[in-house]
């Protein structure tokens, strides 16, 4: 039935196989690492194609599963809430919402809801055509991969914040604004936003970027595309209300021009690191006080463990503070001389990057120079330990607000650090969907604006 075929020709197919996976590793590895060159030759033709095929697989299953947006199963263990679905305790009892972001199972969409925590009452949502907006954006190399990666069936849509004129903010690679209906407003596509959004007393929009091309030498970082592994250069961003740009800054240049290179370059064990900043959050100063100034911003980057009190208009780090914190996220000032901080306590051990115990909310207090746990024991006693993301907001009271991304879990403790009410992002398949950095809004500017909005919003189909 079958031709027999010389031993020899068996044992060059096999060695010339070898050959070709060996090769194609190679080329593999060239167009991670960004080595387009051998010499004078461009390599770029062969190791493109070679890195897309192998993408392939992972790019049907999360295709078919949108695997990338369930909790992950690795994580899960025996966590006791996954039987949860949705709100589960008592509602709050003084007037106060929450900006919900989230991915919902059953629509297989992104999708905000502004709820009335006393009540648990969906308040209004929003739920924009992400695709259609993606039609908007001209496709240049920073964009690439938009239609891919931030589709309207894989897009969470980050941080929302209500501003003042009832629109909504939120990022999903282009910063956006929507109205009532979910509208288009504005969308700045200037840059690749990320992480958190925040507003300062005039209304300007604080949000981290990626920025593209890189302000650091190809000498000293390559190529730089956020999209292709190239270097991150996070920049620090204001923009008006209305999505124009006022400032742009390179934290790694920051870091260069206050003596701090070394924390770029000279850390590790010979090996370049192509995230060495990970900026996550940027809070800006509103009012003078005796250890910083208006228009002062908070950094936090995760992957220095460090909080940065930095001054845009010298051009000066006026503070830094690596306490006791790991991977942090979501610095908050809580007084003229008090910060709050949302610990990680995220750790890089043998077996990966997990949480060393528990999460925690630590206080810096300015004038003692102290480091403190808030309610230590109730995150503890409560199992709190996202890996990565995560906020925290004492509230005026001393109640405190959690985000437990990694496992779409929603918290809120009373002041006296006693759970009050959980939320878990289920959906009707059984499995539990990522949320996406949520809000509460407690103040009474913050009642003032949603009341605003529910008096004046245009009724859609909703």
């Amino acid at each position: 039935m079958f031709k027999k075929i010389e031993i020899w020709i068996l044992y060059l197919s096999i060695l010339l196989s070898f050959l070709f996976i060996f090769c194609f590793g190679v080329l593999v590895r060239f167009e991670i690492e960004g080595i387009t060159k051998l010499g004078n030759i461009n390599i770029s033709f062969l190791s493109k194609p070679a890195a897309y095929i192998t993408r392939l697989p992972e790019k049907f299953v999360r295709k078919v599963f949108n695997s990338d947006l369930i909790v992950n199963d690795s994580w899960k263990e025996d966590r006791y809430f996954f039987e949860q679905d949705g709100f589960n305790g008592a509602p709050n009892a003084k007037e106060s919402y929450l900006l919900l972001s989230r991915y919902d199972g059953n629509l297989q969409e992104g999708i905000i809801e502004l709820i009335d925590l006393t009540n648990f009452e969906i308040m209004h949502t929003w739920n924009p055509d992400i695709d259609a907006l993606n039609d908007l954006v001209e496709k240049n190399a920073e964009f690439k991969y938009l239609e891919r990666d931030n589709n309207n069936q894989r897009q969470i849509l980050r941080h929302p914040k209500l501003t003042k004129d009832g629109g909504l903010l939120f990022h999903s690679g282009p910063l956006r604004k929507i109205d009532s209906c979910s509208n288009l407003v504005f969308q700045n596509t200037q840059d690749i936003f990320h992480h958190s959004i925040e507003t300062d007393i005039h209304g300007n929009i604080w949000v981290p970027s990626y920025l593209y091309p890189s302000s650091l030498p190809f000498e000293k970082v390559g190529r730089n595309n956020i999209n292709d592994k190239g270097f991150v250069d996070d920049g620090i961003v204001k923009l008006s209300p209305d999505g124009k740009i006022l400032y742009k800054k390179s934290v790694a240049q920051i870091f260069i021009e206050n003596d701090l290179e070394y924390l770029l370059f000279s850390v590790g064990d010979r090996k370049f690191d192509f995230d060495p900043i990970h900026l996550n959050d940027i809070q800006p100063v509103n009012k003078d006080g005796e250890f910083w100034k208006k228009g002062d911003v908070f950094l936090s980057l995760r992957h220095q463990s460090m909080i940065v009190l930095y001054r845009p208009l010298t051009n000066k780090i006026v503070w830094k503070g690596t306490g006791p914190f790991a991977h942090q996220h979501d610095v908050n000032i809580l007084n003229d001389h008090t910060i709050s901080v949302f610990n990680n306590n995220s750790k890089d051990f043998i077996i990966g990057d997990v949480v060393d115990g528990n999460n925690e909310v630590i206080i810096y207090n300015f004038k003692l120079n102290e480091y403190s746990s808030y309610h230590k024991d109730s995150l503890i006693n409560n199992d709190v330990r996202t890996i990565t993301e995560g906020r925290s907001h004492i509230l005026s009271n001393g109640d405190l607000f959690i985000d437990e991304n990694n496992y779409a879990r929603t918290l809120y403790f009373n002041s006296d650090g006693s759970l009050r009410w959980t939320y878990v992002n289920s959906a009707d398949d059984g499995n539990i969907y990522l949320n996406g950095l949520s809000r509460i809004l407690y103040t009474q500017d913050d009642i003032q604006n949603v009341n605003k909005f529910l008096n004046s919003k245009t009724f859609c189909n909703e």
